[in-house]
């Protein structure tokens, strides 16, 4: 039998699911295609510069970058985890240096993260917001919280 997680062992009849954030899911977003980019970006420099650096650097170095880039996303909760994606967004701009193109894309995909970081906390707040509002009305008309015994366009149902 499988190993339940944490939140498996936890889980109880009637517990209302937790919501994930809407900003974690656009910085994950972000930093798996910068994965996929740099280690693209990894194979046009072992096939391009492979007589200016050595081949292990340029793989090894190109392929850990993507490596840490999608380790990254597990920390996207803690309260450094964005700071983290910071540095990346860097570090892919600073990939410049070897291959030229790496500067615009490198810049497009900081400008992706700063508009998904940007309106991923809008979006939360906002989901923050109407969920607050759902549990004051549904603290306020009890008898309707659990929802209609029957909805549009249904017979109610006879005992």
């Amino acid at each position: 039998m499988a190993k339940l997680t944490k939140a498996q062992r936890e889980w109880r009849p009637g517990m209302p699911k937790k919501r994930r954030s809407t900003k974690v899911m656009f910085a994950s977003t972000v930093l798996l295609l910068e994965a996929f980019v740099m280690f693209f970006a990894t194979l046009a420099v072992f096939g391009l510069r492979r007589g200016e650096f050595p081949p292990a650097l340029i793989l090894g170095v190109g392929i850990g970058l993507s490596v840490v880039m999608i380790v990254a996303c597990a920390f996207l909760t803690r309260p450094w985890g964005i700071g983290l994606g910071w540095i990346l967004q860097l570090v892919l701009i600073l990939t410049g240096i070897i291959e030229p193109a790496m500067f615009l894309v490198g810049t497009l995909f900081a400008a992706a993260w700063w508009y998904g970081i940007r309106t991923g906390i809008r979006l939360d707040r906002e989901a923050g917001e109407r969920a607050r509002e759902q549990a004051e009305w549904e603290a306020a008309h009890p008898d309707q919280a659990a929802g209609p015994a029957s909805g549009p366009g249904q017979q109610p149902q006879s005992p």
